[in-house]
């Protein structure tokens, strides 16, 4: 089984990773959340969606920690030892070998990392916005054909005082037809 694994790291300096992982999200947390574990997991390479899935450590945490969703430091190691019990069972592979794997990468890791945030990008929207080409209906007159503004004369409609309606198409044929 799982207990009779045994971990072969300083505790002190994995200690102090496992406080930041803990903290991470909530400065004044003691114990760590599933949620945090699963990231100190995916910081350090060791879930990956095919060996070790975020199911597989849910169900190894949800084992060990019960009702109240979070876990000690030593109820973090025994979530470890299910999650490496689970990881040789598809390798076929020892359990203590698998989490000597898990473990090692655990140790390498310093701090949570904070490098997959979301960076705002506007030059997309400033690009397709300022695009006169894009424009249409009465904002397209605006431009001329080399997509520089007309100015006023681009927002006004300025009035023709010909004596002729605006949509008149026969304009200055009168003469023409009546012979004048």
């Amino acid at each position: 089984m799982a207990a009779s694994a045994e971990f072969n790291w300083d505790n002190a300096d994995v200690k102090k990773k496992w406080d930041a992982f803990t903290k991470f999200g909530a400065a004044t947390a003691t114990e760590m959340t599933g949620k945090n574990f699963d990231k100190w997991l995916k910081d350090a390479g060791v879930l990956d969606n095919k060996a070790i899935t975020g199911t597989m450590t849910g169900i190894a945490f949800s084992k060990v920690t019960g009702p109240k969703k979070k876990a000690t430091f030593d109820e973090t190691k025994k979530v470890l030892a299910f999650v490496a019990e689970d990881r040789a069972k598809q390798s076929k592979k020892p359990i203590q070998d698998e989490l000597d794997a898990i473990t090692e990468k655990l140790a390498k890791l310093e701090a949570p990392s904070v490098g997959g945030a979301a960076k705002a990008n506007a030059g997309g929207v400033y690009s397709r916005l300022t695009d006169h080409t894009k424009y249409t209906g009465a904002h397209k007159e605006r431009f001329d054909a080399d997509g520089k503004g007309k100015g006023k004369s681009g927002r006004d409609d300025t009035a023709e005082n010909t004596g002729y309606v605006g949509a008149y198409k026969n304009k200055d044929t009168y003469d023409k037809a009546h012979g004048k």
